[in-house]
């Protein structure tokens, strides 16, 4: 059986192409090594082919000639290029945005990663680091004994606050890459939308506060601004976390500072005799409420007492009363030698006088157990 037709061979007479990765690599290598040491590339020298004309002959040597040593290094450089491009390693603590053509293909983890050369591109993104913006300030020399420059950020700390008085802010925001496509496309420059955004919120925050209570209410001013910070971000989907909100120093401007602390004297004395009139107060005034009460027991049991015996001498005189109307005589001597007992014995001395004879009568001291002298009426 003829084979006339060039598209078609015999099957005995067909090269098996390479079936694995492993072949093809090593096929692609023999064929550099038989370049560059000499062989043919384009069959044997003086053969034909199936036509008529001749195969062209194409000499090696010339080649390399035409390509020059500077050529073959450029070659063999962008062949390792490519070789080792196609690897990457991402340190822990990251993560990488692959690329393909400007499109996102996936999130690569920390490790030894493999990419397509000159389709893919790779970002790093640190999402475990705390970054952090300072605000009034600025750290120039970060250590044990931190050194802060203060000079120049007036601007960035001076605020208003809702009763007209100004007042020096220093505060440190710090936060963390959470989402890295969202850090790495969505917001052009995250660490300036970030300050800017603080800036804004606790600037509004401090609007509408007055100066004492931003002084005395810092842990909620912080939360506050984190929670508004917070939001605008995710909103803007900025693909970051805030940390912490800290705020460091919260002062009056220098040039009112000595006005301003004399204020704060005065308010302090000024709390200081409140206090001591509040003491004063709550020592004297129960005292006197305690007496008061006292006074009023006392008067309703004095009144209870004497409404008492009162009815008590009224119950008594009806009975004395009653036995007057029953015997007259008797009654008025009983009561009369009852009255006698009752004062004679609270009486010092006792006078008896004779009524016909107008002269004093002697006595018997029973008191002394001796008999007074008589004394003679004037």
């Amino acid at each position: 059986m003829a084979w006339d037709d060039q598209d078609q061979q015999p099957p005995w007479g067909k090269k098996k192409g390479p079936q694995t990765p492993e072949e093809l690599i090593a096929l692609l290598l023999n064929k550099l090594k038989e370049f560059f040491e000499g062989g043919g590339t384009g069959g044997k020298k003086g053969g034909t082919g199936r036509g008529d004309s001749p195969a062209p002959n194409i000499s090696v040597s010339g080649l390399l000639g035409a390509i020059g040593r500077p050529g073959m290094v450029i070659g063999i450089f962008f062949l390792g290029y490519i070789v080792f491009s196609a690897f990457y390693t991402i340190a822990p603590g990251e993560q990488g945005v692959v690329l393909r053509f400007g499109k996102y293909t996936k999130t690569a983890m920390p490790g030894l990663n493999f990419k397509l050369p000159l389709m893919d591109e790779l970002i790093k993104v640190d999402v475990e680091n705390v970054r952090k913006e300072e605000f009034g300030f600025r750290t120039s020399i970060p250590g044990q004994r931190t050194e802060y420059q203060k000079t120049g950020f007036d601007a960035e700390s001076l605020m208003l606050t809702s009763d007209r008085n100004v007042i020096d802010l220093e505060w440190i925001i710090q936060y963390k890459v959470q989402d890295p496509i969202f850090f790495a496309f969505k917001v052009k420059d995250v660490k300036q939308a970030v300050r800017d955004i603080s800036e804004v919120a606790l600037r509004r925050i401090v609007g509408n506060m007055t100066f004492d209570y931003v002084l005395s209410n810092r842990e909620m001013l912080a939360a506050a601004t984190q929670r508004e910070v917070q939001e605008s971000l995710d909103r803007y989907q900025a693909g970051v976390k805030i940390v912490t909100v800290q705020l460091q120093d919260v002062n009056p401007p220098e040039n009112v500072k000595p006005a301003f602390n004399e204020v704060n004297e005065a308010d302090q004395d000024m709390k200081r005799l409140v206090n001591e009139a509040e003491e004063a107060y709550n020592k004297e005034v129960p005292k006197a409420r305690g007496d008061a009460k006292k006074m009023l027991e006392e008067a309703q049991g004095y009144a209870v007492e004497r409404v008492n015996l009162a009815q008590g001498e009224a119950s008594r005189f009806l009975a004395i009363l009653k036995e007057y109307k029953g015997g007259q005589d008797v009654t008025r001597r009983r009561m009369y030698l009852e009255t006698m007992q009752e004062v004679l014995p609270k009486v010092a001395e006792i006078y008896v006088v004779d009524g016909n004879k107008g002269g004093l009568l002697p006595f018997l001291d029973v008191r002394g157990g001796s008999k007074a002298t008589p004394v003679e009426p004037r």
